[in-house]
């Protein structure tokens, strides 16, 4: 693999596969790739690397490289492009083997200490905030996280000069039709962090018992002298790390943890908290995000930070320093009509809540308008009643179709419609002062945006787009100009 000299990503506009191919171009290869014409949120970053893109996908795209790099969505290893290129001869591998490789280091002609962030929630924060904290004290880490653009480090892969090799690490599988191995078993961290295990990928994982194999799989994969960062108040977590032997730490806000977070403060978007050892280390932190989730996530950063030798100061810098990821409770702007409009990444129903309780904490006297994109069928089939209690932090919901994902089947036993009569009927906490809100099904994003920019929502509103689809376009159009026809919704 030291031979290899061009990269071809296929599918290379999805978050993890970008910030993989950002990486790429840093060290000095020849990247190209392809992925269908829609708009996503990684296409500024693929134009600002200079990465070339082909629309579609042709056979015609793999040309004399040395290596392709497939996504699982677009056929996965079927797709036409990884056909031609295993009857050339070149090598094909997966997104998370790429991830591994360049985790070990050999390609780039480097030793890593690999830092991995696993997680049904937060995975993709926390990273975020590890990197943020070692670059701000000068340990020029590198890192792959899975989404376009984060304020405090600029694109989200980088190779950095340093000997930390920090990544986002994925449960769900390599290729969902042809190898179910989960993505993280292929890495080789000297860490790894588990910020929550939750069941989230019902098409891969029949239980929780499933998904709880796989993390006990991953953890097992620890060396002697490796160390394991954990959330101790979640029992999936907790049950998972009873097999584990080595090096351990574990954070949250029960008492029994070996750090103990206390006294969570919200006040102008902002948060503060507490941290506390048992052999005596204690200090207060200060986030310019909000949310308890987001605590928690801090919470890890700063346990690696510290056990990396990092200094108390260092640690408030790095972590004050942070300030949001794309799509992670993102600010988008506000409305002519004065309502404020955030976007965020959160798709099942434990992030759903987490996130509109951190809005109704941040924003006590505002009206929360939520706008759900449901992804992908399997999982609002499987997890169709747990999605019905998840917003009860909002004042009014608004649910558009399905987003189906690329890797399965439509399925006519679901709707979102359906979902929005149950989600109707379930128990809500309206804002003192405000009627009652309520539920509708808007199956097309125009027609959201024609709905919000029709009841032209005021200061006393917050606007919420959600999901793990497109659903973050109905933000992008109302900032633009208020036009119910912008072009972000028909990028064709």
């Amino acid at each position: 693999m030291k031979k290899v000299k061009s990269i071809h990503f296929v599918g290379i506009k999805g978050a993890g596969m970008t910030s993989l191919a950002v990486m790429a171009k840093e060290a000095g290869f020849n990247v190209t790739g392809s992925d269908i014409a829609d708009v996503f949120i990684t296409d500024d970053v693929l134009k600002k690397g200079r990465i070339s893109v082909f629309e579609e996908f042709n056979k015609s795209h793999v040309g004399d490289v040395d290596l392709v790099i497939a996504t699982g969505a677009h056929g996965g290893l079927n797709n036409i492009e990884v056909k031609e290129a295993r009857k050339k001869g070149i090598r094909v591998v997966t997104q998370g083997e790429a991830v591994g490789m360049f985790m070990k280091g050999d390609m780039l002609g480097r030793k890593f200490t690999g830092i991995s962030v696993c997680g049904t929630n937060g995975k993709t924060t926390t990273t975020a905030m590890i990197a943020t904290i070692l670059k701000n004290s000068g340990l020029s880490p590198s890192y792959i996280i899975g989404t376009s653009f984060i304020p405090s480090l600029g694109y989200s892969g980088h190779l950095g000069k340093g000997k930390y090799f920090i990544a986002e690490a994925d449960e769900y599988a390599t290729d969902p039709f042809f190898d179910k191995t989960a993505k993280f078993l292929w890495q080789s961290p000297k860490i790894i962090v588990i910020t929550n295990i939750d069941f989230d990928h019902p098409d891969i994982y029949p239980s929780i018992k499933d998904v709880k194999e796989a993390f006990k799989k991953f953890i097992l994969r620890l060396p002697k002298d490796g160390l394991l960062v954990v959330f101790g108040d979640d029992p999936n977590v907790k049950d998972v790390i009873t097999y584990y032997n080595g090096k351990e730490i574990i954070y949250g806000k029960g008492l029994d943890n070996d750090y103990v977070i206390s006294n969570i403060k919200t006040k102008n978007r902002k948060t503060s908290f507490d941290l506390k050892t048992k052999d005596g280390f204690k200090s207060n932190f200060n986030l310019n995000i909000f949310g308890e989730q987001n605590v928690f996530n801090a919470s890890a950063s700063i346990v690696v930070g510290r056990y990396l030798g990092l200094g108390l100061r260092q640690l408030k810098n790095g972590i004050a320093s942070y300030r949001g990821s794309k799509r992670r409770s993102e600010f988008i702007g506000k409305l002519s009509s004065g309502a404020l409009v955030f976007d965020d990444y959160a798709h099942n129903p434990t992030k759903i809540s987490a996130t509109l309780k951190a809005f109704r904490e941040a924003f006590p006297r505002k009206r929360i308008v939520c706008i759900f994109q449901p992804h992908t069928y399997s999982r609002t089939k499987l997890l169709f009643e747990q999605f019905s209690r998840s917003f009860s932090d909002a004042y009014t919901v608004i649910l558009t179709n399905i987003y189906a994902s690329l890797r399965e089947k439509k399925d006519p036993t679901v709707s979102s419609e359906q979902l929005a009569d149950v989600i109707r009927l379930s128990p809500r906490r309206w804002p003192k002062g405000f009627l009652r809100g309520g539920t509708f099904f808007l199956p097309e994003l125009q027609d959201v945006v024609e709905y919000i920019n029709k009841k032209k929502y005021q200061e006393d509103t917050i606007i919420i787009t959600m999901g793990a689809g497109d659903v973050y376009k109905i933000g992008e159009t109302l900032m633009d100009k208020q036009n119910p026809k912008s072009q972000i919704l028909n990028p064709k």
